[in-house]
């Protein structure tokens, strides 16, 4: 049986100004050692849980899932079973309230698979509470998140992987690219087509009659207050995702959905993983689904639409890439190896792995957080692009717009009361 939680008011009280070593019996300097289970908690239980869990907790022999959580009783209840029959035993807990999850002090490390919304205070609690993280894409929903997180992450000194598994597998195909990329196999690169699907809009749906069983307020969570609607929490075990993706309120649509994979991987390209695009310009022909372009301060571009995956455009040859395919022109930009003395990005087996390891040693794992909160940045600077249909001028250093006010109080959004952002 799970431990007594520890109070929550207590929690949420100490949480929210990020004081350490204030709740007794917290693991908070537990290091993991080679060979050693990693007592994990997972938190969301939707699909995207269900195919981390299977593809990659559930029968990993580092892992032992000892605590799932949804607002969805039918389930966490489900899922709490699965960990269950997998591990032969009844040591799974299951809880409604997170919170009530990182309050136990026998968990090493949580699994954050929430919709976009909630993803930047959680993880904030969870390395509050001492726990390693690993947390989906994308990894924050606002700017201002972004900054907060990976403050949060350093101060306490957390182990975090984004869940963008493109560095890690795929066949190592983006690995390839962006090798060849920062050894200058296409000579300087001029431009990155990004092609992913549009920005999001307001969510305009009616509100449903709300079934038993749902903690709906807490599914909002920070989100404007609105009547339930089963396309943005359907109702039990599903298998398939949600459309809460294509609303604002809770996502940056699917332009953030998969721009967060292959934004990612421009970034990477452009060794800007540390950084970002300094000016943001609307599509010249008014298209509000295409054409954003950011500009670095190397004079790179990285513009959204294309060909589906990443286009790179250099002034000696281009290399497309996408998770199925990887080609270049002329063939011999890929088809030729490169020198002993060449660049060498890392190759992992899976992406969990490569967190596991870290969670070990306590480096940085490939996708750290600083890397998912400013590839997550890249993706809200576009929507806002779009949003406002005219030019921004970004500080990727201060994490703010230069002289410019108005798009300063889009930083972040109103959140309800009970629910702001953690520091």
């Amino acid at each position: 049986m799970p431990p007594a939680p520890v109070d929550r008011r207590a929690f949420l009280k100490t949480s929210a100004v990020g004081l350490p070593l204030i709740l007794p019996g917290l693991a908070w300097a537990r290091r993991s050692r080679a060979n050693e289970q990693i007592r994990v908690g997972v938190i969301g239980m939707g699909i995207r849980a269900r195919n981390v869990m299977n593809g990659y907790l559930l029968g990993h022999e580092r892992i032992r899932i000892l605590a799932v959580c949804d607002v969805d009783r039918t389930r966490r209840e489900h899922f709490q079973a699965v960990v269950n029959e997998k591990a032969g035993n009844r040591d799974c807990a299951a809880y409604q309230d997170y919170q009530d999850l990182l309050a136990r002090d026998d968990l090493d490390a949580v699994v954050i698979t929430t919709p976009d919304h909630w993803h930047a205070t959680m993880a904030i609690h969870a390395a509050q509470a001492g726990k390693d993280i690993y947390c989906e894409k994308p990894l924050t929903h606002t700017l201002e998140e972004g900054k907060r997180i990976i403050a949060a992450v350093r101060r306490h000194d957390r182990v975090f992987q984004t869940g963008s598994q493109q560095r890690s597998e795929y066949g190592h195909r983006f690995v390839d690219a962006v090798e060849a990329i920062r050894n200058g196999r296409i000579g300087k690169l001029l431009t990155a087509h990004v092609g992913v699907a549009g920005p999001p809009r307001p969510c305009d749906l009616p509100g449903e009659e709300l079934e038993p069983g749902l903690d709906w307020d807490r599914w909002l969570g920070p989100a404007p207050a609105r009547p339930y609607h089963s396309d943005l929490s359907p109702r039990g075990v599903i298998g398939h995702y949600p459309s809460w993706r294509a609303w604002w309120e809770y996502s940056g649509g699917y332009q953030a959905d998969m721009g967060a994979h292959h934004f990612d991987i421009a970034q990477w390209a452009l060794d800007a993983d540390r950084s970002g695009p300094v000016e943001i310009h609307p599509p010249r022909d008014g298209d509000p689904e295409r054409g954003v372009t950011m500009v670095y301060s190397n004079g790179a571009r990285v513009i959204h639409g294309g060909p589906g995956g990443i286009t790179f455009v250099g002034t000696e040859g281009t290399i497309q890439v996408d998770r199925g395919r990887l080609s270049s022109v002329p063939e011999s930009v890929l088809a030729e190896p490169l020198p002993d003395d060449a660049l060498r990005l890392p190759r992992h087996d899976t992406h969990i792995n490569d967190w596991i390891r870290c969670i070990d040693s306590r480096a940085e794992p490939i996708c750290d957080v600083e890397v998912g909160a400013r590839t997550a940045a890249v993706c809200q600077l576009v929507n806002l692009c779009y949003r406002s249909g005219r030019r921004l001028n970004w500080d990727p250093a201060d994490w703010r717009f230069v002289d410019d006010a108005e798009a300063d109080g889009w930083l972040d959004y109103g959140r309800r009361a009970g629910f702001e952002l953690p520091l």
